[in-house]
């Protein structure tokens, strides 16, 4: 590289020490498990190879690389619109001492509690204010917790799909580990971030996709996602999954993080119908369109799974892509009404009772997007200095 652009280049990548140090504050902790101590544990996976894992199908995470510099644009440029035009209206609901045959109550995000057939299984539970491994830059809150984490009842069992930032917090875990008693059941080397973090190996159990692990009169099958991973630079070095919650009686599929995928119609086959799909409908965007399903992909593996009612995650709580603010479930429900499929929307914080699901509320209209001409954003004051340098560096490096 020539001597001038080195420089620059330098110069770009440049940030007050204050501001850096402050950003790397707590970093290795919350970064989880390095990648040397997590390959003993995956590498006897046949989905791991060539030093990651890998998808069923070839699925790139991002767009190509000549057009990531369009992309950080857009991030700095278009990142509020993702944001709501007021408050997002909470729910307080009352989680019954008994778990009930088949209820759910949604926290947010992917975050739910699930009740099947009188046990409780917590799903991808995040408290934290921001998804990030740092205090300063990553997405924060749309809202505020509905339930204090401390608060919810004691559950037989944690699910979690994988370990990105906004499904596999570390102060929620935290949490959990002193007021929980349940295992943690993960896809394959999520555990060695667990264990990182002080989580007892009897509380850890790791499997790969088709594995099972029986809590009580549930059996919790992981099954196949199309995703990625990783908390680090390095990515693909844990797996990511879907999960099958079934009881005697009951079946729940819980999506996680996914973009669409035949292997939907092969799990509700096996394994299903499902009275209940908890299913990815938002962050959506057509340079990750193979890792995020959009609300008619969502529609359509609800359909390929024999899924009864359907209730969406992943929107509402952060911003995470471009689309409104209530885009996500407004096509949901355009598409449901074209399927005839059964939909709940809870606020958050909201129980629904599967087996006597109420009328759909409309909420969210009312709350809208924000204003075309609004220039506030949730991502905290580094991370538009890191888009703007990530920008710059590419540019300089192009």
């Amino acid at each position: 590289m020539p001597l001038l652009r080195r420089a620059a280049l330098t110069a770009a990548l440049a940030a007050p020490a204050g501001f850096v140090a402050r950003a790397a504050w707590g970093l290795p902790r919350a970064l989880g498990a390095h990648r040397r101590r997590l390959r003993p544990v995956v590498a006897g996976s046949p989905h791991f190879y060539d030093g990651k894992f890998h998808n069923t199908l070839e699925t790139p995470a991002l767009a190509p690389a000549n057009t990531r510099d369009g992309l950080l644009r857009q991030w700095h440029e278009e990142r509020h619109v993702g944001l709501p035009g007021g408050p997002i209206p909470l729910a307080h609901a009352e989680i019954p001492a008994e778990a009930a045959d088949l209820a759910v109550t949604w926290f947010g995000h992917a975050s739910a509690l699930l009740e099947v057939d009188g046990q409780r299984v917590l799903v991808d539970p995040v408290w934290g204010y921001r998804v990030s491994p740092s205090p300063v830059f990553g997405p924060t809150r749309l809202h505020e917790n509905p339930v204090p984490l401390t608060a919810l009842p004691q559950v037989d069992a944690v699910l979690i799909s994988h370990d990105h930032y906004d499904h596999l917090d570390l102060p929620t875990v935290e949490v959990l580990l002193e007021t929980q008693s349940a295992p943690f059941v993960v896809p394959l080397g999520i555990g060695e971030h667990l264990r990182k973090w002080g989580v007892p190996e009897k509380r850890i159990v790791e499997l790969d996709w088709d594995g099972s692990h029986t809590v009580g009169g549930l059996t919790l099958t992981c099954t196949e996602a199309r995703h990625f991973s990783g908390r680090y630079f390095y990515r693909d070095t844990t797996l990511w999954a879907s999960w099958v919650v079934a009881g005697p009686r009951h079946r729940v599929f819980f999506g996680g993080d996914t973009g669409y995928t035949p292997a939907f119609a092969g799990i509700g086959a096996r394994l299903g119908p499902f009275d209940l799909t908890l299913l990815p409908i938002g962050a959506y965007n057509d340079a990750w369109h193979a890792i995020h399903m959009d609300p008619e992909e969502a529609m359509r593996a609800h359909g390929d799974l024999g899924g009864g009612v359907l209730l969406p995650i992943h929107w509402a709580t952060f911003n995470l892509a471009f689309h409104r603010w209530p885009e996500p479930v407004q096509r949901l429900l355009a598409a449901a009404e074209r399927t005839g499929a059964q939909v709940v929307v809870p606020k958050p914080g909201g129980r629904v009772d599967v087996l006597d699901p109420p009328q759909l509320e409309d909420w969210w209209t009312a709350v809208g997007s924000v204003q075309e001409d609004a220039h506030v954003h949730t991502q905290g004051p580094g991370s538009a200095l890191l888009v703007r340098v990530a920008t710059r560096a590419l540019r300089l490096l192009s």
